[in-house]
């Protein structure tokens, strides 16, 4: 197996002087998508940019790849006096100020969700991992779900929103709870089971297709991949690359486990949710539950062990210097205590805002 890799990011578009979202007419994406060929697309709001890899081989073509989007994309944003911004909200810019995109599909999204539609002015990051095998894809999803609010407290990345401090290190999913289908999805004894429900909801017109179904991980309807979809855009390219070796890893390791007729237990939905509660709240300075000992654990610990879990596989997929470097944001922080530590220092959001500016184009 390769376990190919495919990443998206959804950019803020933001004015520079007023450090407010700001509509860019889809300008952006115009010029860029002559220099990235389809990489690029429009969101439902008009102060989103959304770009996407192409098949990535190995996690280091991901970094190359990943590298290239935003420094095209924020080339392009200066050269129409713009920024772009990699924060999962921004720190104060309000929803209902904010444009929607002209479009069918937008169209009918907001006619169906209304306010949660238009207030889902929020930014993530999503990671597919190559599996041609839908079986063992379905599989992989089930066991994996434990694993998602470890994954999310590393990504998080959205302490404020409408300019207050949520007291939560990512308040985005909080924001995106209000729509249908969403979170940590239920348990499918197999493919056909899943089939079965995308029809379900297909035949009593709850969705047109099965791109409707938002779920922190899903099967996807249409590639070979299993897509994680729980994270937070993070502030830097170095974070994004390590969260997707991180995830890529996690998919090999239990791909071999499945081949050796061994499996990781299978937990419920409702247990897995305290977790991402936790994860969402305190991020990687609180406590999660370790349901085989029934007890609660600091969250460091145990993304130690899950670094521990997966550590035999990274070798062969040639990631261990970027897993690596999920020590560092376990010694400095995740983007939402970066930012959160700006704000306690300087007490204002503008900083805030300029601090995420220059994180989005470091290493660039």
């Amino acid at each position: 197996m390769d376990f190919t890799l495919g990443v998206e990011e959804e950019y803020q578009v933001i004015d520079p002087n007023t450090r407010e979202l700001t509509s860019h007419e889809q300008k952006i994406v115009e010029i860029a998508d002559e220099i990235l060929e389809g990489q690029v697309k429009a969101e439902m709001h008009q102060a989103v940019v959304e770009v996407g890899t192409v098949i990535c081989k190995d996690i280091k073509e991901v970094r190359s790849q990943v590298t290239h989007l935003r420094k095209t994309i924020s080339e392009v944003a200066s050269g129409l006096g713009l920024r772009i911004a990699a924060a999962g909200t921004h720190p104060f810019s309000e929803w209902e100020k904010q444009l929607i995109t002209v479009h069918p599909r937008y169209d009918e999204i907001v006619q169906e969700l209304q306010d949660a539609a238009r207030s889902n002015l929020i930014f993530g990051l999503h990671v597919h991992v190559g599996i041609e095998d839908r079986e063992m894809a379905i599989h992989i999803y089930n066991s994996v779900r434990y694993f998602l609010p470890h994954i999310y407290a590393l990504s998080t990345n959205s302490p404020f929103w409408e300019g207050r401090n949520t007291g939560f290190k990512s308040f985005r999913t909080k924001v995106f709870d209000k729509f249908p289908r969403t979170g940590i999805p239920d348990f499918f004894t197999g493919a056909g089971e899943y089939e079965r429900y995308v029809n379900l909801l297909v035949q009593t017109r709850c969705i047109d297709n099965a791109k409707k179904i938002w779920w922190d991980v899903r099967v996807h309807p249409f590639y070979p991949t299993i897509e994680f979809r729980i994270c937070d855009v993070p502030l830097t390219i170095d974070e994004t690359v390590t969260i997707t070796a991180l995830i890529q890893a996690l998919v090999a390791k239990l791909y071999i486990l499945r081949r050796s007729n061994l499996n990781f237990i299978i937990y419920k939905r409702a247990l897995i949710n305290e977790n991402k509660w936790r994860a969402s709240r305190y991020g990687i300075d609180g406590k999660m539950i370790d349901f085989g000992k029934s007890i609660e654990v600091p969250t460091k610990e145990l993304i130690l062990e899950l670094l521990e879990f997966v550590d035999d596989v990274v070798d062969e997929l040639g990631s261990r210097d970027e897993i690596n470097k999920i020590h560092k944001i376990l010694n400095e922080g995740t983007g939402a205590d970066r930012q959160l530590a700006v704000f306690e220092k300087t007490k204002s959001l503008n900083d805030v805002v300029d601090f995420i500016l220059k994180e989005t184009v470091a290493g660039i």
